[in-house]
């Protein structure tokens, strides 16, 4: 069986330092907001070429932040892509905005830029891009709106650890929110996530937001949360972040495998040399998903969807989300997502490509 995901299997190699690192923790008796949460906030936001990291207990947590800390008035509106996962719509509403839905692009399943002005209010605010699947959003257009009409860019990096666009790394075209869900190119061993910034000011907000609004022990300046990285998941995140690069590289090199070899009967992501895609998934489209994801389980392939469900017709967005998105729903109902992970090998993919190509 090639299995889709194997989360011992992508850590084993790490189990040594892990093991060292915990227990240096444990000797050191500062459990909360120590040593290993500053080095790996410093070394992140270097990775990320950005000025400053703040750790967070989740992915979704850094979102929530994110936009909190801007202060944005009643009723404003946040333009964000119809087809992401739901976590990015949940930070809007949770901070009371209205989620502003715009198609992606059909070859890329980033928002697509040509339809975001035509949806910019008086109300707009910020626009939440999602670089989906690994791959970067076309920052140059959308920075150009960004500026015309002096919206602020919120990133959802949570499946693009370094990913680039024209050289430069998601996280620092505006405010980075990233997710290390064990699952993602770089994840940890539970939940975790990081805004990166490069406004001084911000990264404070942040950093108070995330502690009850407390800068000063038990002095609480503004009303926040409690979303602390945790001192464990961050001295494993540091071991991890080393060979961040090795892992996007082994991806990328299963990836070529896949565009290269399979056949053009399945629709495959598009390549394009402005962008550095690090293929946190690597999915396929056809009209006949559910077949196909049935024929390679029964050769004993596992894959996944993301997402079987479109956020417009979830039904906690019921009462939230209106109006038709047929890009959206042609990916969501033809995406299928191929093993692509740190322990597979070149054979795994060689297995995958052979008995995808005898599919008919």
């Amino acid at each position: 069986m090639i299995e889709y995901e194997n989360l011992r299997k992508v850590n084993e190699k790490l189990f040594g330092d892990y093991k060292e690192s915990f227990q240096n923790f444990l000797d050191s008796g500062w459990y909360i907001l120590g040593e290993n949460v500053s080095l790996f906030e410093d070394a992140f936001a270097d990775y990320c070429r950005s000025e400053y990291c703040v750790g967070l207990a989740s992915g979704l947590d850094a979102l929530i932040l994110a936009i909190d800390a801007f202060d944005f008035p009643e009723g404003s509106e946040i333009i964000v892509p119809s087809n992401t996962y739901i976590a990015t719509i949940l930070s809007i509403v949770r901070n009371g905005f209205k989620p502003v839905l715009v198609e992606p692009d059909i070859n890329t399943y980033n928002i697509d830029p040509a339809k975001i002005e035509e949806n910019i209010t008086d109300k707009t605010r910020a626009i939440l891009v999602v670089h989906l699947y690994g791959k970067a959003c076309d920052m140059d257009s959308i920075s150009a709106l960004s500026t015309k009409y002096d919206l602020k860019i919120i990133e959802d990096c949570a499946q693009a650890h370094g990913a680039t666009y024209k050289a430069q790394k998601v996280g620092s075209f505006g405010v980075g929110c990233f997710s290390f869900y064990p699952t993602k190119n770089l994840g940890a061993l539970g939940d975790a996530g990081a805004i990166t910034c490069s406004d001084k000011d911000y990264q404070e907000r942040i950093q108070a937001l995330r502690n009850y609004g407390s800068q000063k022990k038990y002095y609480n300046d503004i009303i926040g949360y409690n979303s602390r990285l945790d001192e464990i998941q961050a001295a494993f995140l540091s071991i991890k972040l080393n060979v961040l690069d090795d892992i996007n590289n082994h991806k990328r090199s299963l990836a070529k495998l896949y565009l290269e070899h399979l056949n053009d009967k399945f629709i495959k992501p598009v390549v394009d040399e402005d962008y550095f895609d690090v293929y946190h998934i690597f999915n396929v489209r056809t009209d006949r998903r559910d077949e196909l994801k049935e024929y390679l389980l029964k050769n004993n392939i596992k894959t996944e969807v993301h997402y079987p469900v479109p956020p417009i017709k979830q039904k906690a967005m019921k009462n939230v989300l209106h109006g038709n998105y047929p890009i959206s729903d042609k990916i969501h109902q033809t995406t299928l997502s191929l093993p692509i992970s740190y322990f597979h090998s070149e054979d795994d993919v060689y297995q995958v490509i052979d008995i995808m190509n005898r599919w008919c």
